[in-house]
C-alpha cells in the first residue's frame, strides 16, 4: 500500500533551547449569513402583515437584490373591466398621467363654501360701481362749480366705471376658476393633487399609495361642522412630506376611502375592486 507523504510544516522560529516553534493561525468562525431588513418578515398584527416604516429605515442595502428584473419582462394581463375603467378615466381626465391599468376611483373637489368670499366681494364691488354709474347724471347736475368731478366729462367717467366693472368681473371669475381647478384624485395606484396657484401658475403632485404613511382630516369651527367641510392631510414616508387639501367636502368619508385603498395596496390586496363594476 502506498502512503502519501504529508510534508512537515516548517518551524517559524526556535526558542532559547533550540526547540522549533510553529505558527498556528487562529480558527475562523463560520460567517453569519446576512439577512435583509427589508425582505425579512416583520411581526404580524391583526389586519396587517407589513410595516411600511422598514423601507424608510433600512432601504440602503447595496448588497441585497430584492427583486430581479428580467431583460424582457412579461406584460401582466389586464382584465376587460380594468381596461374599460382605464379608458374611461383617460377620456374624462386626459390631463392626468395614468399608467396602463390605472383608473380614477375618486375625484375630490373643494366645497362650494370656499368661493363665497371672492363671490361676495366681487358682487359688492359690482353693485357699488353700478349704483355710481346710474347716479352720474345727478352727481354732475348737483356738482359745485370748480370741483374735481367736473374736470372729467360725464361720458369719460361713465367709461371709467364700466371698465372698473369689467375688471371686477374678470378678477372675480379668475379667482373662482383658480379655486375650482384645485382637485384631488385617488386612483388604484396613487393619489394625484392638481394645485392651481394663479392663472398661469400650477403644479401636480403624485404619490404612490405605498408611500403614504398616514391620512387624516381636521374640522375646526362650528361653520365647518355645519356645512361639512374640512382639511385633508396626507403624510408620506422618508422625508416626512405632508400634503394638504383644504375645503374638502365630507372629509371623514373621503379620508376613509383613501385609508382603505392604502391598506389594500400595502397588504397586496386588489385596490378598487368595488369600482370596477360601477
Amino acid at each position: 500500500m502506498k502512503h502519501e507523504h504529508t510534508p512537515s510544516p516548517q518551524p517559524a522560529a526556535y526558542d532559547t533551547e533550540g526547540r522549533p516553534l510553529y505558527y498556528h493561525p487562529p480558527e475562523v468562525a463560520d460567517p453569519v449569513p446576512a439577512t435583509s431588513l427589508v425582505t425579512a418578515k416583520p411581526e404580524a398584527y391583526d389586519g396587517h402583515n407589513f410595516d411600511p416604516r422598514l423601507r424608510a429605515q433600512y432601504a440602503n442595502e447595496p448588497k441585497f437584490v430584492h427583486a430581479k428584473r428580467e431583460l424582457e419582462p412579461t406584460v401582466p394581463e389586464v382584465s376587460e373591466a380594468l381596461k374599460r375603467k382605464h379608458e374611461e378615466s383617460k377620456r374624462l381626465y386626459p390631463f392626468l398621467n395614468l399608467s396602463e391599468g390605472e383608473f380614477v376611483m375618486m375625484r375630490i373637489r373643494r366645497h362650494p363654501i370656499g368661493w363665497m368670499i371672492p363671490a361676495l366681494v366681487t358682487g359688492f364691488v359690482i353693485i357699488v360701481l353700478t349704483v355710481l354709474f346710474f347716479l352720474l347724471p345727478d352727481m354732475y347736475a348737483n356738482a359745485v362749480p370748480g370741483s374735481a368731478l367736473l374736470d372729467i366729462s360725464q361720458g369719460a367717467m361713465a367709461g371709467i366705471l364700466l371698465i372698473l366693472m369689467l375688471i371686477a368681473v374678470l378678477v372675480g371669475s379668475v379667482a373662482l376658476w383658480v379655486y375650482w381647478k384645485n382637485q384631488f384624485f385617488l386612483t388604484n395606484e396613487s393619489v394625484i393633487q392638481e394645485i392651481q396657484h394663479s392663472l398661469f401658475s400650477r403644479h401636480e403632485q403624485t404619490v404612490s399609495l405605498g408611500s403614504i404613511e398616514d391620512a387624516s382630516f381636521k374640522q375646526n369651527g362650528i361653520i365647518a361642522h355645519i356645512f361639512g367641510y374640512g382639511l385633508m392631510r396626507l403624510s408620506t414616508e422618508g422625508e416626512e412630506t405632508t400634503y394638504r387639501f383644504n375645503f374638502v367636502e365630507n372629509p371623514k368619508e373621503q379620508v376613509a376611502t383613501v385609508n382603505n385603498a392604502v391598506e389594500a395596496f400595502k397588504n397586496g390586496r386588489p385596490v378598487g375592486v368595488e369600482f370596477l363594476d360601477s
